[in-house]
């Protein structure tokens, strides 16, 4: 009986231009650039993988940050209107 390794397959080469005005024009479309981001990211491996999971990353920052800003505003604002 013969074992055979399960061995991901790398993407092999640099993406073209053409796949990166493609990548873009993705990134561009709302809810359809964060389900791509998924599939990059978590998917079969890609090229755009690394590119992928920075994405999301600086997405959640992004929320986390907005989360607070807006909270912040929102007690000043509250804070104010009880004097």
């Amino acid at each position: 009986m013969e074992q055979y390794e399960n061995i991901q397959q790398k993407p092999v080469g640099d993406m073209s231009v053409g796949e990166w005005l493609i990548t873009m024009l993705i990134m561009i479309i709302p809810i359809v650039n964060i389900v791509m981001l998924f599939i990059w990211g978590f998917g079969s491996p890609d090229k755009r993988r690394n590119y992928a999971r920075a994405s999301l990353i600086w997405m959640a920052i992004s929320i986390v940050l907005i989360i607070i800003f807006y909270g912040a505003i929102f007690a000043l604002i509250i804070s104010t209107s009880s004097l």
